[in-house]
């Protein structure tokens, strides 16, 4: 380590710095949301997207919706995103890639970045490298999703055209970069828009870029 980045720290951890504030505002808010009935909790989907509706941006709800992910995902499938997670998923919302060692929870940090931008109606895709793990976490990461009134398609191989357009046309839409990627060069060739499966592109995470 040189002399300059013992003074002023290395660019990830003074980025880092700049998320701890976020980070804050989300643990801040999590007996509040620990305290809430189940249809309080689920009722905070259609709140976002009011908020959203009325103006206010992704960034501005985000420590809310990072908070109704993580009380969701402890009450359905028993995890609760540590705080290193939060971090990662900030991240991960800020389009820049989160490395994080085996057995850190990369699949659960994914839930949060994937529920706030699903919140603005456009479509999140989250990409795995195969059917297997596009199926398992569709089904695990997914009953948290849906418990939070979200649709969730899967995107694997012998799919027809009608069953793509439905799984694309989900909140949350799984499947690997080889599905997805074909998916979008057959919609490039294609004579008539209404034949395209896919809908225009808005987010996606890549797990294990």
């Amino acid at each position: 380590m040189g002399l300059f980045e013992k003074i002023f720290g290395s660019h990830s951890d003074n980025e880092i710095k700049r998320i701890i504030p976020v980070v804050d505002k989300i643990e801040a808010l999590a007996s509040q949301y620990a305290a809430f009935s189940e249809e309080q909790l689920k009722a905070q989907t259609g709140i976002l997207r009011d908020r959203l509706t009325g103006g206010a941006t992704l960034d501005e709800i985000l420590p809310d919706a990072f908070a109704t992910v993580r009380e969701a995902s402890r009450r359905v499938i028993g995890l609760y995103h540590y705080r290193v997670q939060l971090i990662g998923g900030v991240v991960l919302h800020q389009g820049r890639i989160s490395e994080m060692k085996t057995g850190e929870g990369k699949t659960l940090v994914a839930t949060l970045p994937v529920y706030l931008n699903a919140l603005t109606g456009h479509g999140v895709h989250v990409v795995t490298v195969n059917d297997y793990l596009a199926a398992r976490d569709s089904e695990w990461m997914g009953k948290i999703y849906r418990y939070l009134g979200l649709s969730v398609g899967l995107i694997v191989h012998g799919l027809n055209n009608d069953e793509r357009r439905a799984a694309y046309a989900s909140d949350v839409t799984y499947g690997t970069n080889n599905e997805l990627g074909f998916d979008y060069l057959r919609d490039n060739m294609v004579t008539y828009k209404n034949l395209m499966v896919q809908r225009d592109l808005h987010f996606a995470i890549v797990d294990e870029v």
